[in-house]
């Protein structure tokens, strides 16, 4: 029997046992999952042909993952019928499914608007609504198809939200939409995992690309995402580190479906060593045995970093965090170190 995680030890009796609506704070990769997808799988009525319950996820990566969880979850439940619904795939074939009267829908906020704005989708009748990764959904500017989304669910449904941060626009959500919500902070959501070992190196902007070069020879066995701010750099920078006989391929928004899948697939099966990403697009991407993250740019919101980083150090592994920096950004050093609670030591380029 496989242990509990902390977020599903503090929530699973909760869930199964009340119709409470609960505020979840937890970082991603803390099996939020099962935590929510369990209590529901307990009570759902599989002899009904309504969709039961209703899962927003930021991304088709994400609602993909949850999908194939509760499936797994379920695979002993006479039944049960699952459908996702995303962007970037066809509508057609997710009508077909939607069709099969599904108990569970899983959806990112722009298709299900979507397929509720032309009545394929019906969430009149929910029992639960599941809003995961609040905050990634609202700092990717679903702020509206949110609104529109959940002013179409019934009152009296019963609401889990989980999230890693509760930014303003998070806490209008819960204050709008929920109903005395009941809160439970697993860990310390705004710190680091202390199995991350972080490290930023002082250039000039001219030499970043240089010094990013000499970080990855300096570890050769390195599997990891190199974060940039623009989908340009991105690009730009995966572009030139193929040229010069790196194991490299860039994932951003203007990356078309089937582009994006193969990119992915790659970084997923370890056929490719680096992954040169926005923090947009690598949003909903679950790889657990990642050795660095590489912030060749330093994000503006110190609460980006810990995402970025979080992604390697998982499951008792140790991490590495890297940032390339110039002069002008130490500060953004010192208020990223007071959040997360450890140092972020000095280094010299190799």
């Amino acid at each position: 029997c496989e242990q509990a995680t902390p977020i599903q030890e503090a929530t699973l009796r909760k869930l199964i046992d009340t119709d409470t609506d609960f505020i979840a704070l937890a970082q991603t990769g803390t099996g939020k999952t099962a935590a929510f997808s369990l209590p529901i799988l307990q009570n759902i009525d599989v002899d009904s042909s309504n969709v039961q319950a209703f899962i927003l996820s930021p991304t088709r990566e994400l609602a993909l993952q949850i999908t194939r969880d509760i499936i797994g979850f379920s695979k002993y439940i006479d039944g049960l019928r699952v459908q996702a619904v995303y962007g970037g795939a066809s509508i057609r074939d997710q009508i077909a499914g939607l069709k099969q009267n599904p108990q569970i829908v899983v959806g990112t906020p722009g298709r299900v608007l979507d397929l509720v704005n032309k009545g394929k989708l019906k969430v009149d009748n929910i029992k639960w609504l599941v809003l995961d990764e609040a905050d990634e959904m609202l700092s990717m500017g679903f702020k509206d198809e949110l609104d529109a989304i959940l002013g179409t669910t019934p009152e009296g449904k019963q609401t889990f939200l989980f999230s890693a941060t509760m930014p303003t626009e998070v806490k209008r959500l819960t204050a709008n939409y929920m109903r005395l919500p009941e809160t439970i902070s697993v860990g310390q959501v705004n710190t680091s995992n202390k199995n991350i070992e972080h490290r930023y190196y002082l250039v000039e902007g001219k030499d970043k690309y240089q010094a990013l070069k000499m970080l990855v020879d300096s570890n050769p066995e390195i599997y990891g995402i190199i974060f940039c701010k623009t989908k340009i750099d991105t690009q730009e920078i995966a572009d030139m580190l193929g040229r010069d006989g790196y194991n490299a391929d860039a994932l951003h928004g203007d990356l078309v479906q089937s582009q994006r899948d193969f990119v992915m697939s790659k970084f997923k099966t370890g056929t490719l060593q680096l992954l040169v990403a926005t923090d947009v697009a690598a949003r909903g991407l679950d790889v657990s045995n990642l050795t660095h993250v590489i912030n060749y740019s330093l994000p503006d919101d110190p609460e980006v970093y810990i995402h970025r980083t979080g992604r390697t150090g998982r499951a008792g592994k140790t991490g590495v965090a890297l940032s390339i920096i110039s002069k002008k950004e130490q500060g953004k050093i010192l208020t990223i170190e007071r959040m997360i609670k450890l140092p972020i030591t000095y280094t010299r380029v190799p």
